[in-house]
């Protein structure tokens, strides 16, 4: 086979089915119910609630974009809303955020819309949030 035929399949194949796993080194979607994605949302939850002066803690309401990306170890890039919940922060360090209920209707309800990278490397038991973005979001 020539290569013009090889390019020709190729390109062929790309419209068939998502060539996004087949740019290596590219972020590729997944599901957003993936546990890694839930752990990662987590990390970077608490990297949130660790930067923020809130008498609140903050948890995740939704998850609405995740990716994936091989570096060296695995990125997670996310589009998460986080919520105040009724849990007052008082200085542990990973707070137990499932047992946080979100605040009701009222004045004290509040959501962000945030981006995360977090970065792993789950051989080593590492992980770290590399950049986070928020901003008030007009979802409650």
């Amino acid at each position: 086979m020539g290569l013009s035929y090889m390019l020709l399949l190729f390109s062929g194949l790309c419209s068939i089915v998502s060539c996004q796993r087949l740019v290596p080194g590219a972020p590729y979607k997944i599901d957003t119910n993936d546990k890694r994605v839930l752990k990662a949302a987590l990390h970077g939850t608490n990297s949130f609630n660790n930067q923020t002066n809130d008498a609140f803690l903050f948890k995740p309401s939704a998850i609405e974009k995740a990716e994936r990306q091989i570096v060296k170890g695995l990125k997670y890039i996310l589009e998460v809303d986080l919520s105040r919940t009724v849990c007052r922060k008082n200085g542990h360090k990973d707070p137990d955020l499932a047992n946080c209920k979100f605040q009701p209707d009222g004045l004290l309800q509040q959501t962000f819309h945030c981006v995360f990278e977090v970065w792993t490397m789950p051989w080593l038991h590492f992980m770290k949030t590399t950049y986070f973005s928020c901003s008030p979001s007009d979802r409650s």
